[in-house]
Order: C-alpha cells, then sequence, then structure tokens
C-alpha cells in the first residue's frame, strides 16, 4: 500500500511519515516547502525521512494545478492523508492569499486528483478553530461552526464542506481532523511551546496574551498520530456508524487529549523541564484569539478504540529533550 502524505516535511506530516515508515509502509511525500518558518527545520526532518528506503518525496506546491495533475497521472496513491496547508492563525490576517491558494485551491487539487484515482480513503486535517465563536465546552463534532472567526478557520470549514460534497457525489470515503494544539518533539516554531522554550533560553520576556487566561486541550505529537493511523484503517462508509449523513461515506473527528490545561500551568511545566525561570510580558488578547478549547474525544475513542493520554509533563519533557539536542539531530 502506497500512501501519499502532503506536507511530508512539516511538523505532523513528518511525525506520521516517520511511524508509517517505522509501520513497514510505503510512503510518498510531497511538500512545497514554504518559507513561512524555518526551512532548514523542514529540510532535517525531509532529510530523516529520505534515509527509510520505502520512502519517496517530490518538492510540489499543491496549488500548482500541472504539477498536480501530473502526480496523480503517475503515481498510484492507496490512501491520501493531506496535511499540507497554509498555517498559523495570525499569519492569515497579514497574507489572506496565501491561504486562498493552498488551503482552498491546493485542497480542491487533492480532492480531484483523489476522485481520479478512486482511492479507498481520503484524510484532511481540518483544525480545532473551526469552532470560532462557539462558548459551549467541550467542542463536539455535532456543534454548529458556522462561526469562524479567521480567515484560516474559514478554510478549514470550507474543505470540510467541500470534502463533503465530494463524498455525496463521487463515494469519495473522506475522514475530517480537527487537530487540538499539536505539541512535542519537531514543533513548529510559530507555535507557544517553541517560542517559549527560545524565549526562556535567551533570557528574553516571553509575551503571554490575554495575561495568561487561557485554556488549551493540548495534544502530544504521537496521541495524534496513533489517532490517524488508526483511522487509516477505518474509511467511512455511507451510513455506516458515525457517518456525517446517511448518504455520504463521510465523517470528522476531534484529533484531541480531552483535558483543559491552563496556559500558566503549561508554561510552568516548561519551565520545570528547562530548569529555568521565565521572565512574563502579560498583554492584553490577540485579534482572532480564542480563550479557550477542550475537544469532546467520545466519537474518537468509539471508532478506533483509543484515547489520546500523554500527561503534558512527558509531552513536554520529551519536547525539551529534542530542543536541546536539536542541532544534533534527533533519529526517527
Amino acid at each position: 500500500m502506497t500512501i501519499l502524505v502532503t506536507g511530508a516535511a512539516g511538523f505532523i506530516g513528518y511525525s506520521l511519515a516517520a511511524r508509517l515508515l517505522r509501520d513497514g509502509e510505503s510512503v510518498f511525500g510531497i511538500d512545497n516547502l514554504c518559507p513561512y518558518y524555518d526551512v532548514a527545520l523542514k529540510q532535517t526532518r525531509l532529510a530523516l525521512l529520505q534515509q527509510c528506503s520505502g520512502f519517496r518525496f517530490q518538492h510540489i506546491d499543491i496549488a500548482d494545478r500541472a504539477a498536480m495533475e501530473a502526480l496523480f497521472a503517475g503515481e498510484p496513491f492507496d490512501t491520501i492523508v493531506h496535511l499540507a496547508a497554509q498555517v498559523g492563525v495570525r499569519y492569515s490576517l497579514e497574507q489572506p492569499l496565501t491561504y486562498v491558494d493552498s488551503n482552498l485551491v491546493g485542497f480542491a487539487h487533492i480532492l480531484e486528483g483523489a476522485r481520479a484515482q478512486r482511492v479507498r480513503h481520503l484524510l484532511f486535517a481540518s483544525s480545532s478553530s473551526v469552532y470560532g465563536a462557539n462558548r459551549k465546552l467541550p467542542f463536539s463534532e455535532i456543534d454548529n461552526v458556522d462561526h469562524p472567526i479567521t480567515l484560516y478557520a474559514a478554510t478549514k470549514k470550507s474543505n470540510e464542506l467541500t470534502a463533503h460534497s465530494y463524498a455525496h457525489l463521487f463515494g469519495l470515503p473522506c475522514t475530517g481532523l480537527r487537530f487540538f494544539t499539536v505539541y512535542g518533539p519537531w514543533v513548529r516554531p510559530d507555535m507557544a511551546l517553541f517560542k517559549f522554550a527560545r524565549a526562556i533560553m535567551a533570557g528574553e520576556k516571553v509575551p503571554v496574551f490575554n495575561a495568561g487566561r487561557m485554556v488549551r486541550d493540548f495534544t502530544y505529537i504521537d496521541d495524534a498520530v496513533e489517532a490517524v493511523v488508526r483511522l487509516i484503517e477505518r474509511p467511512p462508509a455511507a451510513g455506516g456508524p458515525l457517518a456525517e449523513s446517511t448518504e455520504a461515506p463521510y465523517r470528522v473527528f476531534n484529533i484531541g487529549n480531552g483535558r483543559p490545561i491552563e496556559l500558566l500551568d503549561y508554561l510552568g511545566t516548561l519551565e520545570r523541564c528547562l530548569g529555568r525561570k521565565a521572565r512574563l510580558e502579560l498583554l492584553p488578547m490577540q485579534l482572532g484569539d480564542i480563550r479557550a478549547t477542550l475537544a469532546d474525544i467520545s466519537r474518537l475513542e468509539h471508532a478506533i478504540g483509543y484515547r489520546p493520554a500523554t500527561a503534558i509533563e512527558h509531552g513536554i519533557s520529551k519536547f525539551v529533550d529534542w530542543y536541546t539536542a536539536y542541532h544534533g539531530v534527533a533519529q526517527l
């Protein structure tokens, strides 16, 4: 079985591809190595994957229609895990058209390729940000998500709607993955954990928004990957268990830990693991941010018999081990 992993040089893409390769799968990765953050980190992840005989890679921008058509014309795939996207909630306030190109146009190319090849299963990254202005906690997959508060969230909601239409019209089995604040080794430099660690190690002030009165459902990377791996083997069937409708082989899952963690507790755990204190700079709420997220993961647990459970003390400790040894390059 050959699995296409888009965004293979990214945080979750790399981690998933590495796991699949360890499991003996054949993985074809694509990535455009976008300079949104340090390309050297992406290239290091990619170099590790390229040490594996079961991995092949092509440098492709999913927004490039001709390149994507050529890919699907020349390479057969059994399953697609689509993780490539323009990420970052706040960056969407600065460069909105980048999100249109990658998250909307690029996703359409993925859907068309999957339809043409009649793949067994298309899984795609959505986001907890689709819950937007919702105030009821925990967030459930059956909640209304018609009020995104950033363009990034709106593109992810659009992905869910478009995937559902392809599932309905063409019988394409689709599974949406609403990731909740994934963290751990190889995390993106624009994410809070990396930024906090870098500032603490440099003796700089750590910016903490809303004066730290934030709650997040922090999800350890290995837990998120385990959930995706199990879901790969469970393509939805029309009218099957947990299908979103009786007519379409489509469903969506929260990929979270299911436990609320205060941001200052998260930061305090990082301080203990680093053995250093943070100098806090308490700031007001950022535009487009959400005060609290929390996933209802009962649907995920029912579907795959697995409940993410890694404690932040363990997850942050693993991140610190990687972060402090990064220039030595960790192994798969």
